[in-house]
């Protein structure tokens, strides 16, 4: 075995013990670099069963009163992360801008309506808690929130807003499809 890691001018100089190190050597480096290849096998760094991160849907808001995304899609069952930024540079008590999701079926001008009463609760109206899968709430200029959740089991039309007064109005709404 030694012949072949040595050249045959160094070989013949080689005592046994010097060439059985050589052997050893060579072959604990090629064991070695036999494990450095990609492995066709799936990632075993994740725990069985252990839950996929959740997906994460960004969202800008400004001073113009617009989502940037007005629909979001999931799978029901899906993780969702909903991250909202607001890059406006109006004060959060002229321009502020929040993100609530609502379930199925809510009637969402009624709940802006009463929203828009609610400044003591940065425009969440304490009556209408229960219509609310998710939220992020009031954000000032150059801030960003986020909230995670699992997305409604139900196939449907989940409507979200934002609840500072006229926002809704204005356009700053949409839905997560729920298919």
């Amino acid at each position: 075995m030694s012949s072949t890691f040595a050249h045959p001018a160094i070989r013949s100089k080689l005592s046994p013990m010097m060439k059985t190190s050589c052997s050893i050597v060579a072959a604990l480096a090629a064991l070695l670099l036999s494990g450095c290849g990609q492995s066709n096998s799936p990632d075993s760094s994740a725990a069985p069963g252990t839950p996929a991160s959740p997906r994460i849907v960004e969202i800008t808001a400004n001073d113009t009163m617009k989502y940037s995304l007005t629909t979001i899609e999931a799978k029901p069952g899906e993780e969702l992360t909903v991250v909202l930024t607001n890059e406006g540079t109006v004060a959060k008590e002229i321009m502020g801008h929040d993100w609530i999701l609502l379930k199925a079926g809510s009637d969402v001008a009624a709940f802006d309506a009463a929203a828009s009463q609610a400044k003591d609760t940065d425009y969440v109206p304490a009556a209408l808690k229960d219509e609310i899968i998710a939220q992020i709430g009031l954000l000032g200029p150059r801030k960003s929130d986020q909230a995670t959740f699992t997305v409604p089991s139900a196939p449907g039309e989940y409507p979200y807003l934002c609840t500072f007064p006229a926002h809704f109005q204005a356009g700053m709404h949409g839905f997560l499809v729920v298919k």
